[in-house]
């Protein structure tokens, strides 16, 4: 994908002169060193809330303030200097920013703008379309409690580019985790981190956390309140102890795949890196893993492999955000790594790996919710055993050889 060529040629970082936004121009200085990027540095000042606000407050000034050619004499005088004042400290920011950059050989470029601070900062991203933003985890209106800031929590949710959270002072000497769920999203973060990783010669890992418990507990909870009529139509007692294997062995094999196809996509980019399969909740799993590792940066898609058209953030990147303390990339780009060819038939009825209508009908007896899985489980062991069709030989043999 043509995104992947030049993965750091131009950088934003909005500033606030705040300690993350400073972290966060500490991290693109870093980057655009290693990759000759340019820096954009981007200010928001808001004029127009500040004289909104003083119109709120001028039944409040003093009588002799209250003549209308008074009033409006002060609200002239407040404007200019409310806008120029406003701008003033906004070039303050991005002359320091500027300063930074020269000092360190790297391309700067300025933006100031006037408006709602989040919705300009999103407006300009998406229409720019920036090959990577990188954001500091709170502003200057932080408090002791707060866990993110409230600006860069709604441009994460809002915007289509790729994001870097800066969280605290970073080196790059420590290894780079990617959680992988089979997502286009977190393939993506795969390619970014592999460019990374080799720009600071540092080890690269993708983790991939699979949950059978959900799944078993979501099976076992349909079954307790269906009547003993329907039990017997869906035939849930037989198909107990095959769900639970198909679960347990379909969807190792499943997360263990997207693996594989991450150690590929690395590949593309020259990197070869490690793996790490686990079982449990993922946001939990990673989380603990990431503490137990503590990595230069943690990487995951915006949104996991689940996702519907309305999802702006997927729970684990949600969780990841929120809870881990080391830096965090977002990957908002989508990259989908190639499929084998005997695969590309795999949900029932491809012309690569055909199913017989007999060995359909019978799929058809699991429960909709599972059957794509135990499809994907009798598909890798047909395609395993080098057969071209799965007919109910084959689909039984699976059974039988995988425990079923």
């Amino acid at each position: 994908m043509a995104v992947f060529n030049d993965q750091f040629k131009t950088i934003l970082i909005p500033v606030d002169n705040s300690e993350h936004s400073n972290l966060a121009i500490d991290a693109g200085i870093s980057l655009a060193r290693k990759f000759n990027s340019t820096l954009i540095g981007n200010h928001v000042y808001a004029a127009r809330l500040h004289d909104q606000r003083f119109t709120q407050m001028e039944s409040g000034l003093p009588t002799e303030y209250q003549e209308p050619e008074e009033l409006e004499r002060q609200r002239k005088i407040h404007d200019s200097l409310i806008t120029k004042g406003l701008q003033i400290i906004s070039d303050s920011y991005l002359d320091r920013f500027e300063d930074m950059c020269k000092r360190a050989g790297v391309v700067f470029q300025r933006k100031t703008m006037e408006g709602k601070n989040y919705a300009r900062i999103v407006k300009d991203i998406n229409e720019s379309r920036y090959n990577l933003v990188i954001m500091g985890l709170l502003g200057l209106g932080a408090l002791e409690r707060s866990v993110i800031g409230s600006v860069t929590s709604r441009v994460v949710r809002r915007s289509n580019s790729d994001i870097l959270i800066v969280k605290r002072k970073e080196s790059w000497d420590r290894k780079i985790i990617v959680a992988v769920d089979g997502s286009p999203q977190s393939f993506a973060a795969v390619k970014r981190c592999a460019a990374l990783a080799k720009a600071f010669n540092c080890t690269l890992e993708a983790v991939a956390v699979f949950d059978p418990q959900f799944h078993i507990v979501a099976f076992r909870s349909i079954a307790g309140v269906l009547s003993e009529e329907a039990g017997k139509i869906f035939k849930f007692k037989e198909q107990e102890k095959l769900h639970d294997e198909i679960i347990d062995k379909g969807l190792e094999k499943i997360y263990q795949g997207h693996l594989d196809n991450a150690k590929k996509a690395a590949k593309e980019e020259g990197l070869d890196i490690n793996t790490v399969l686990m079982s449990g909740r993922p946001f939990d799993k990673v989380l603990e893993y990431i503490e137990r590792e503590n990595p230069s940066l943690i990487a995951a898609g915006k949104v996991g492999y689940h996702t519907d058209n309305g999802l702006d953030l997927g729970s684990v990147t949600e969780n990841l955000l929120i809870q881990s303390s080391c830096n965090l990339l977002i990957a908002a780009q989508r990259y989908n790594p190639p499929i084998p060819p005997l695969v590309k038939g795999g949900e029932g009825g491809g012309k690569e790996l055909p199913w017989t209508k007999e060995a359909l009908a019978r799929m058809e007896r699991i429960p909709p919710f599972v059957r794509n899985m135990a499809k994907k489980a009798i598909i890798g062991y047909a395609v395993e055993k080098g057969y071209k069709e799965i007919t109910e030989d084959v689909l039984q043999e699976a059974r039988e050889k995988m425990g079923m």
